[in-house]
Parts: structure tokens; C-alpha cells; sequence
């Protein structure tokens, strides 16, 4: 495949640059395949399925606010040109470009492991995050269904659970949302970028549209589901000037809380990032990553200055923009009477499944009368 800048109708990168892990090197040729007008085909998802070992994954990093987290798929079909999981293809000897957002692994066997997860006698129980990595709700989860499989052992074992996403498709599964909000077992955070349908087609272009996933907000509340909005990632001079519009209509549309996060380039995502902004916004991108190298406060581990790995700056940034970007949203904050952070869940119903896989003849009533 073609590792320089090409056409890629429907995806979000514009380069499939190779691993970090990766021997060889290529480079691209144009050699005539593609013919008439010299356009490659559309690009294909194509799905594989995998067997792992284990899916609860404990997180250790203390800026991240949760400890457990499953993430049903590897790689993202939204295809989100700033998401900062997609150097993690690099371990499955991958692109992050390209690759990341058509040639995905889906946990087939992701709800039976959770069974037996949550069935280990030294199981303890706390809110387990879906989602942290890619999105569990993403387009081809709509014919796989494995999150509704994972949602369905949590809301039978009375697990709480949040779960972020930006797709419309997470209210396929409302029945089980509102079954756990009824007893504080769930908190939702919807992602929204950006109210501008044309910034959102260019850097998220399979995600739901901005305008329906305010409906998805409001949906999510009418059946009791504490909501919050995330403004993650902010780009400066591409979609930071939105921030408090979009809190506002997320507000409007029933969001309680908020968080926000500035947008992280880390490893090969520098490339992509870059090669994306200087192809759609080649009037601004010099400014934009300059804004951004000044966050990082010379502290960036790339050649370009522009990721700080560091923990509690490498979320917020660092330097006078960052601090003027958090004054920005403090007030928009206490303005719209929203919170931060995610709802306390409860853990004191949690029920663990059988070992054996096999129901319980007779198991408590979650909503005694």
C-alpha cells in the first residue's frame, strides 16, 4: 500500500506511513496501476477477528480518571485523523494512518471473557470504562455486536460502567442503558468536536454528524442516563475557537458535565497530524503547530517538539495558550451550572456470574418494590 499522500475518499488520514517497529522501508512509486484520472479505489474496512487472553485492562496512568477499561476493537473505523490510539498499530505491525481505519481486529469472545473475569473469586468490583482506546460503538459494531454482548454481562451482574463515544449507534442499546441508570450504574460521555458539519467530515469523517450526536445526548437523557460532553481533542485555530459553543449545546441538549483535553501528537501521529492539516488547511497549518509546540513547552520528545509525554501535562499542555484555554472553559463552566469529571457510580450491586458460564436458578430482583 502507498505510504505517501493520496487520495482516500471517506478516511481521515491522508498518508499510511509504516510502524515505528517496523525493518524495512518502503517508499511510493506511482507506477500506472490505478489509471484513467490516476486515483487509488476507495479504500475497503476489512475486519479480523481475534482471541484474547484476557479483555479487562488496568490502567496505569494517574491522569486518566479510571482504573479498568475494555476495548472491544483495535483500530477505528471513525477514522479521526487526531486520535492519539493510532500509533498502536505499530504493535500489530501495522500503519497508523491508513491502516488504523480499515484493517481492524474485533474480540469475538470479548463478553464470555468478561464473564469469567467478573466470576474470579479475587475479582473486586469498581466502574470499568468502555471505549478508552477506540470507540466501542463505531461503525462496524452495528453488524458484529460484540459491545452489546459486553454491555449485556454488565447489566445482568449489576456492574457500573461509563463509556465514551461519538456515535449515534450507542442508543441502539437504550434498554440497557436505562436498566443500569436506574440504579446509578452508568455514566456517558459524549464526544463532540466540533458543531461545524464541514471541520467534522474532514477530521472525523465516519463518526456521527455534531448535530446527531446532540440528539444522542438528549436521547440518553430522556432515559436517565447522567451525560457529560467531552471536547477532546482541541486543535488551536481549527476547532478551539468553538469551545464554548459547543459546551453550550451540549448543555442545551441535556449534558451535565464536560471535560476537555488538547490535542496530543504522539509518535507517528506527528506525521499524520501534519500531513493532514498542511492538505486541508495549508493556510494556517505553520500557526497551528507552532501553537502547539509552544504548549509543550520545549519539552516535546519528537524532533519536531510537538508530544510531551509527561503525566498531568501531556492532557492540558503547558505555557501561557493552555493556561488561557483552561481559564476559557472555567467560565464557560460556571455559566452553564456544569460539572466536571464523571458521576460517583455505585458498586455495592454488583452480583458476579457463575464460573460455569450457566445462569443462577433464581437470582435477586435489582428493583424490589
Amino acid at each position: 500500500m502507498p505510504t505517501g499522500p493520496q487520495s482516500t475518499r471517506g478516511r481521515g488520514a491522508t498518508v499510511n506511513p509504516q510502524g515505528r517497529f517496523e525493518s524495512l522501508r518502503r517508499t511510493p512509486e506511482d507506477d500506472g496501476w490505478y489509471g484513467g484520472d490516476g486515483e487509488p479505489p476507495a479504500l475497503h474496512t476489512v475486519v479480523t477477528f481475534e482471541r484474547a487472553r484476557s479483555i479487562i485492562v488496568r490502567n496505569r496512568s494517574p491522569d486518566v480518571p479510571f482504573d479498568l477499561s475494555i476495548n472491544p476493537y483495535r483500530g477505528c473505523e471513525h477514522g479521526c485523523v487526531y486520535c492519539c490510539a493510532r500509533p498502536n498499530h505499530g504493535y500489530v505491525g501495522l500503519s497508523p494512518g491508513l491502516d488504523f481505519e480499515t484493517r481492524l481486529f474485533a474480540k469475538a469472545d470479548a463478553a464470555e471473557l468478561l464473564r469469567r473475569e467478573l466470576a474470579a473469586p479475587a475479582y473486586r468490583c469498581e466502574p470499568i470504562n468502555l471505549g478508552s482506546s477506540t470507540d466501542a460503538y463505531q461503525p462496524i459494531e452495528r453488524e458484529h455486536r460484540i459491545t452489546r454482548e459486553i454491555v449485556e454481562v454488565l447489566e445482568r451482574a449489576r456492574h457500573p460502567v461509563s463509556v465514551i463515544t461519538k456515535s449515534a449507534l450507542i442508543e441502539r442499546d437504550l434498554d440497557l442503558w436505562a436498566s443500569l441508570a436506574r440504579d446509578r450504574l452508568v455514566f456517558a460521555f459524549v464526544s463532540i468536536t466540533t458543531l461545524d458539519p464541514g471541520l467534522a467530515r474532514l477530521w472525523e469523517p465516519r463518526a456521527a454528524a455534531p448535530w446527531r450526536r446532540l440528539e444522542t445526548i438528549r436521547r440518553l437523557s430522556e432515559v436517565g442516563v447522567a451525560v457529560g460532553v467531552s471536547v477532546a481533542p482541541i486543535a488551536p485555530f481549527i476547532n478551539e475557537p468553538e469551545l464554548e459553543s459547543v459546551l453550550a449545546a451540549a448543555r442545551d441538549a441535556g449534558a451535565r458535565r464536560a471535560q476537555y483535553m488538547v490535542l496530543r501528537l504522539p509518535a507517528e501521529l506527528v506525521e499524520i497530524f501534519s500531513a493532514w492539516l498542511r492538505a486541508h488547511f495549508p493556510d494556517r497549518a505553520d500557526r497551528v503547530l507552532n501553537r502547539l509546540r509552544e504548549m509543550r513547552a520545549g519539552k516535546g520528545e519528537d524532533v519536531e517538539g510537538l508530544n510531551d509525554p509527561r503525566f498531568f501535562s501531556r492532557m492540558k499542555g503547558s505555557g501561557k495558550w493552555a493556561e488561557l484555554l483552561a481559564m476559557r472553559f472555567d467560565l464557560a463552566m460556571r455559566k452553564l451550572a456544569m460539572q466536571r469529571g464523571r458521576l460517583e457510580l455505585r458498586t455495592d450491586l454488583f452480583a458476579p456470574p457463575r464460573s460455569d458460564g450457566q445462569l443462577v436458578l433464581f437470582e435477586p430482583d435489582p428493583h424490589p418494590r
